[in-house]
């Protein structure tokens, strides 16, 4: 039964606090936890809903987030664990709706509207105290440059290069 309550005590948590947080469920869940402080206000979200109302849609979320807790759970010294708060997402490209209505929900993949994600992130301690703790704003502005491609097929690539490059720092100098 206490496996099951790890599993549950963040969605309950969320339903209680009153939805302000997307609960995390993991596979690692002594390890590392994300979640998304009012997603709903994101950059991304507000994007949406301005220029592609129908194609509003929240499953990017789900996505990032699985993608951090696996790839950090890799970086962490066993007993270690890392929680995340993502405060504010942009994904790469924008919406143009100016090109008319055939392509008002194609995203438009340009230079000059590079991924960003802003997190606050605390590292604990095998004995539960704060190693390292902090706020970061991952940017690519050169994510173009980059050699990876759309043509690559992978969803979100751009965001999820930025946050291995992040966390290939290691737990020392996240």
């Amino acid at each position: 039964m206490k496996s099951r309550f790890v599993m549950i005590a963040p969605l309950l948590a969320a339903l209680v606090l009153g939805g302000t947080a997307m609960a995390a469920t993991t596979t690692t869940p002594n390890t590392v936890s994300v979640t998304y402080d009012h997603p709903e206000n994101f950059s991304e979200a507000i994007k949406e809903r301005s220029f592609a109302p129908s194609r509003e849609s929240d499953t990017y979320l789900k996505t990032l987030r699985v993608y951090m807790e696996k790839r950090a759970a890799r970086i962490l010294p066993p007993g270690e664990r890392l929680d995340i708060v993502v405060t504010d997402i942009d994904l790469a490209g924008s919406f143009e709706p100016w090109h008319g209505i055939r392509m008002q929900d194609v995203r438009i993949i340009r230079s000059i509207y590079p991924p960003r994600i802003d997190l606050h992130f605390r590292l604990l301690g095998a004995d539960g105290k704060v190693l390292r703790e902090g706020t970061r704003k991952l940017r690519d502005p050169g994510f173009l440059d980059s050699g990876i491609t759309t043509m690559q097929n992978t969803p979100l690539i751009y965001e999820k290069v930025m946050i291995d490059r992040w966390l290939r720092k290691g737990p020392d100098k996240l």
